[in-house]
């Protein structure tokens, strides 16, 4: 089977986390880098955040999202750099070409869908972008779209600030409607023989998330519904973090059933009332109700309150660090890694599903414009047009 090939005008996080999915599938995944100019540092600002771990264009931040890639740089507001990327893309015989930069420079780049897919009619093109092609200039900031979105005003404490989320959701959201979407494309593909253009709005990809709180406006719902709950769930009482004598832990009770088997143990046995028997009783009473296990739960240590639950089988968790994080059993085996130059192996994520006979080691992180030529010849292009290529500025010299 052809191994698919996918060239990325990528950067910043979004995108590369959707060709960082391609990647784990086994695809080949060549990232796209602006020339470097005498502006500012070439490529990916996020070559350029976090710690300096293998050299200045391959930080901490930047590594993760971009192992087993390719990197090569070109200059596409030179006509012959948007020349290149069509031969690219015939002689490579990409499936797919990504991007995530404003729509306004779509056109202007020669990497539209009209332009590339006149190329290669069957190519499959995927974009994300802030707000969508209707809104050509607004720049897509994960933090700016989650205050946008609703989701800063539905995190935090109620008494206190909105609050951004901890991991840059709407980033990862966007970049799995990307790869969900280029393969209901390839599927139609193979049934049509016909490419697609998809755009991915990261305000619409992120809004698509209100499930649970957006219809309740068209539903007479309370204030506090649909505002900041603290760690509370806003539908499902008691579920909270709650204090024990030596921390904390999250307990989440999501039936009425559930409630009964809380209650049945000797320790939680004060916490039953009549109204309390049901959920909506205990939305109602939902502030003492809180109170009350506060109060019982911290005379206690979190261990001997955790093996009642698990007794009771009552969904509860302590709260991790991600250093705990990684190290849990159903994880540990999990994580993909990679090799820095030095040869020190770094863990990283897992696969968000794991994929039968997918390996978990990925090549570090490429250079900025690390393949450039090699992957200019493999394409055709002889030594001699790479050097009036570089002598034009249209790639590295």
């Amino acid at each position: 089977m052809k191994k698919r090939v996918v060239l990325s005008l990528e950067q910043a996080l979004s995108m590369p986390y959707a060709t960082l999915r391609f990647v784990q599938l086994g695809w080949r995944v060549i990232r796209i880098e602006a020339l470097g100019s005498s502006r500012g540092l070439p490529g990916d600002p996020n070559r350029y955040i976090g710690a300096r771990v293998a050299d200045d264009d391959r930080r901490s931040y930047y590594i993760a999202p971009n192992v087993g890639k390719e990197a090569i740089a070109l200059n596409l507001k030179s006509a012959a750099g948007r020349e290149v990327l069509k031969r690219l893309v015939r002689e490579l015989d990409a499936d797919v070409f990504c991007c995530n930069t404003v729509p306004e420079r779509y056109a202007p780049l020669g990497i539209d869908y009209a332009t590339l897919s006149a190329a290669k009619p069957d190519l499959i093109w995927a974009g994300i972008s802030a707000l969508g092609p209707q809104f050509p200039e607004v720049p897509g900031y994960d933090p700016v779209i989650q205050a946008m979105a609703g989701y800063v005003e539905l995190t935090g404490d109620p008494a206190g600030t909105p609050v951004l989320c901890g991991v840059p959701v709407i980033d990862l959201k966007a970049g799995d409607e990307v790869y969900a979407n280029v393969m209901l494309a390839l599927a139609e593909r193979a049934e049509t023989g016909r490419g697609s253009e998809i755009h991915v709005s990261m305000l619409q990809a992120a809004a698509s998330w209100l499930i649970t709180t957006l219809p309740l406006l068209d539903f007479a719902c309370e204030p506090w519904e649909v505002t900041r709950a603290g760690n509370e769930h806003r539908k499902f009482v008691p579920t909270n973090v709650y204090p024990a004598r030596d921390g904390f832990f999250y307990m989440a009770i999501g039936s009425d059933v559930q409630w009964r088997r809380l209650t049945a143990l000797p320790r939680f046995a004060s916490l039953a009332s009549d109204e309390r028997q049901t959920n909506e009783g205990r939305v109602r009473d939902r502030r003492n109700l809180q109170r009350d296990i506060a109060a019982l739960t911290a005379r206690f240590g979190a261990e001997e309150l955790m093996a009642d639950l698990r007794a009771a089988t009552i969904p509860h968790a302590r709260i991790n660090g991600v250093a705990q994080v990684r190290e849990l059993e159903a994880l540990r085996a999990r994580l993909t890694t990679t090799v820095m130059p030095g040869g020190k192996r770094v863990r990283m994520q897992p696969m968000a599903v794991e994929l039968p006979g997918a390996p978990h080691e990925y090549a570090f992180a490429p250079k900025y414009g690390e393949h450039t030529r090699p992957v200019l010849r493999e394409a055709g292009f002889g030594e001699g047009e790479c050097r009036a290529l570089a002598a034009a500025g249209v790639i590295p010299s």
